[in-house]
């Protein structure tokens, strides 16, 4: 049997999640003083500037949105309901969310929204799709 193309990029944006968790990590354990400071009991807060904290706010938003992408493509698949609508919604989503970490990390302020904007609306359109 073979895996619908829609679970395949739920797949895909769990590794684009994955790359970005790696990435702001690295980057907030290099800002904060190296693995020391990560290996250790972190007692005393080091709050994070630059990009090391544009990356932690872009992993944060992933993982806002990355619930209700895969809740609602989860729910598409269960009710039968995959078609060009969730295929082209599901690709769009993980493309945006594959390039708004970078442009959020090199302090793209207009376009990084329009970005997520394009983001959700690959949500809404397996959403509607579910209602279709």
């Amino acid at each position: 049997m073979q895996t619908a193309p829609e679970l395949q990029l739920l797949v895909v944006a769990a590794i684009v999640g994955l790359v970005q968790m790696g990435w702001a990590v690295s980057a907030a354990i290099r800002q904060r003083g190296g693995m020391a400071w990560g290996i250790g009991p972190r007692d005393e807060p080091r709050p994070l500037t630059g990009v090391a904290a544009r990356l932690e706010r872009a992993f944060a938003n992933y993982l806002e949105t990355f619930p209700i992408f895969a809740a609602a493509l989860v729910a598409a698949y269960l009710a039968g309901k995959l078609g060009p609508l969730t295929l082209w919604g599901a690709g769009i989503y993980v493309a945006a969310r594959a390039v708004y970490a970078p442009l959020y990390a090199s302090g793209v302020p207009v376009f990084r929204t329009v970005v997520w904007s394009i983001a959700m609306a690959g949500i809404g359109m397996i959403i509607a799709a579910f209602f279709a």
